[in-house]
């Protein structure tokens, strides 16, 4: 009967380092970005195959690496525009398609205009300089006013306060790690992330 017990807390252990080492992360807050969706310190369970068998989805809490090639820091924000959708931020409104987005968890209206248009992403009526942020060449542009093939455009919750797509520009697909999916610590914020579109 021992061994019984003993082969189960083995089979237990070893699923469980299984899933930890492929498929769920954890992944701590370390800024207020994504305030109030998220607070500082908060500690997230993250799908880490959401991405590897399907798209990131508009709405996504998404972590991924950043897309200017910094090495060893990831990032948290929301997916806003996937590949084929306009986007633009007017008066403080985020349009998606043309259509002005409802969104509850924003901290506050962004205090920039933001336009995909002209093989670029153009913030208060200036390019992003294509050297310091991830605009891929024109030939990889499917329309020269929609999110390129590959490539998706996030901003934080927080939007006054985040640097995101509106700074760095696009991420690319290969660059996302995975799905944020549930709030583990603190014990009294404990749930699972709703996702909006």
């Amino acid at each position: 009967m021992a061994r019984g017990y003993l082969d189960a807390l083995i089979a237990a252990a070893l699923l469980a380092l299984f899933l930890i080492t492929f498929v769920i992360r954890t992944f701590y807050i370390p800024s207020v970005s994504m305030v109030p969706t998220l607070q500082v310190r908060d500690v997230l369970l993250v799908d880490e195959i959401a991405y590897r068998l399907g798209r990131p989805a508009d709405g996504d809490v998404a972590v991924f690496t950043l897309p200017t090639g910094a090495k060893g820091t990831d990032y948290i924000k929301r997916v806003i525009g996937t590949p084929g959708e306009s986007i633009e931020v007017a008066n403080g409104t985020v349009y998606r398609n043309g259509n002005a987005l409802s969104e509850p968890y924003e901290n506050e209206a962004p205090t920039y205009d933001l336009k995909i248009m002209r093989y670029g992403i153009y913030v208060n009526g200036r390019a992003l300089n294509r050297r310091a942020a991830q605009i891929p060449p024109r030939a990889l542009w499917q329309s020269p006013d929609r999110v390129p093939e590959g490539f998706y455009f996030l901003l934080g919750d927080n939007r006054n306060y985040s640097d995101d797509s509106h700074v760095w520009g696009f991420v690319r697909k290969s660059n996302f790690i995975g799905r944020a999916f549930l709030i583990l610590w603190p014990l009294n914020r404990l749930g699972i992330l709703q996702k909006w579109r």
